[in-house]
């Protein structure tokens, strides 16, 4: 039986979805993940033929929830006769645009879109959207946590927790905080967002647009696309690239940058200590020794969420008090134990090299680091001077480690290798003294040998506990 008769056939759709879903759409959806699972569900309880396809294994939660909600799908191929079939495809944001069979459905005209611009159709709420080569999940968070406290009522969603789609189809929020990658804002055209948050941009993911810095940086930028002059844009005054980009390009929105290097008239600013805002023409100041989480780069995020909360008229002590308050996720500068006044610190998240800076960057204590996996085109130029200051061991998690071993040799005396967390950790533990950090904060990402950074910091933090 065709997929798309079993959609209208089975014994489980009623005779009134029947009828309006023989003159719906016919919508793909490639990936069964978090973000394709949602889709599927959107697409289904809008009455659309929804049909899920994914090349490898689904887990079964998400089997459980296609089945639960009566979706047809496969699983372990791609059968291309009833993708090329379709209307539209929503496709999962691992899924590059390169791939044979995306280029088959762009050769017939076929739109190919994000979960995030499918979601966006079938909701009136107001969308504050994140991006960044760096610190977004933090902000996102920070962000959510200051209007969660406020008393609206928001959603959290996009590169993070449940996904946007599945809270569009299940959920009525009024207020929308979205972590969204480069992958998910290339394939957004129409979606438009209330407040865009761009943090910085810096090399990464590069595998992905051709080894060309442009294209990235082409895509961090699609945040801003359809904003209007109604619209916000909060942006790093300190960031070289987005400066330099923002200068260059005509934006129609209303701008709110923020720096710890100079005053600014309307955003927020960094002046000996107290974080200034400056937003709608109402000022207010904290003490930056107020903000719980460490490092420059958490001023940052703090300056860019505090800014998204007064555009949005939150009360300055509510603001202060979130600020004040928020405790960091887990695998992003993640405190794990000290055994023998040697400090774990587990930072998996740290999957490029602007994240690994940041977090040695915040280090006050000598440093053994954990580093290595999957190589995305990775420069380690920018950490040499802050390794040399900093770390005086390395362990090289990873399949291939030659890349790292070459850029720090010369810096570090001592560097040795690990195949697992449970070795990584017994090794930076041997070279460690009294006084120091053992940082896990990879500058890549996990797939070599872990299946994601999140079993890689869980992994290390069994270990930890082992010792």
């Amino acid at each position: 039986m065709d997929y798309w008769d079993h959609a209208r056939c089975s014994k489980y759709y009623n005779t009134e979805i029947e009828i309006e879903m023989n003159s719906a759409k016919k919508i793909v959806i490639l990936g069964a993940g978090e973000s394709g699972v949602g889709a599927a569900i959107l697409a289904r309880k809008k009455g659309m033929e929804a049909w899920l396809s994914d090349k490898g294994k689904i887990k079964p939660k998400y089997h459980e929830m296609l089945q639960t909600e009566q979706i047809p799908y496969e699983e372990g191929a791609h059968s291309e006769d009833k993708i090329l079939d379709a209307d539209e495809v929503i496709k999962s944001p691992g899924i590059p645009e390169n791939a044979a069979l995306i280029q088959k459905l762009k050769a017939k005209n076929i739109p190919v879109i994000s979960e995030i611009e499918f979601a966006s159709r079938y909701t009136n709420a107001k969308l504050i959207c994140i991006t960044g080569s760096n610190g977004k999940t933090t902000t996102t968070l920070l962000t959510y946590h200051i209007f969660k406290k406020a008393g609206l009522n928001v959603g959290l969603a996009g590169n993070i927790g449940k996904s946007f789609a599945y809270q569009v189809a299940t959920e009525n929020f009024d207020y929308y905080v979205l972590e969204l990658s480069s992958f998910q804002l290339d394939n957004m055209y129409k979606f438009k967002a209330d407040i865009s948050i761009l943090l910085n941009i810096t090399p990464d993911h590069l595998d992905r647009y051709n080894y060309n810095l442009e294209e990235y940086i082409n895509s961090k930028f699609r945040i801003i696309q359809n904003q209007t002059s109604d619209d916000s844009f909060i942006y790093c005054l300190d960031d070289e690239i987005t400066n330099r980009e923002v200068e260059k390009r005509n934006i129609n929105v209303k701008k709110y940058p923020f720096s710890i290097k100079q005053p600014v008239e309307e955003g927020a600013s960094l002046t000996n200590q107290e974080l200034v805002f400056n937003v709608n023409k109402s000022s207010f100041s904290m003490s930056a020794n107020r903000l719980p989480l460490p490092g420059m780069h958490n001023i940052y995020n703090s300056m860019a969420a505090g800014i998204a909360a007064k555009v949005m008229d939150i009360r300055k002590d509510s603001i202060r008090e979130s600020l004040s308050d928020f405790r960091n996720i887990e695998h992003r500068l993640e405190y794990v134990a000290t055994i023998h006044d040697v400090e774990f610190i587990n930072d998996s998240k740290a999957t490029n090299v602007n994240s690994a800076w940041y977090a040695l960057e915040s280090m006050s204590r000598p440093v053994v680091w954990i580093v290595g996996g999957t190589d995305k085109g990775n420069d380690y130029t920018i950490l040499k001077d802050l390794v040399k200051e900093k770390v005086h061991a390395i362990v090289c998690l990873g399949k291939d480690n030659r890349k790292i071993i070459s850029a720090f040799s010369t810096v570090v005396p001592f560097i040795t290798e690990a195949t697992s967390a449970k070795d990584a950790v017994v090794n930076a533990y041997k070279a460690s003294r009294p006084g120091d950090t053992v940082l896990l904060s990879p500058a890549c990402a996990s797939f070599d040998l872990f299946e994601n950074y999140e079993d890689r910091g869980n992994q290390f933090k069994e270990a930890v506990r082992a010792l």
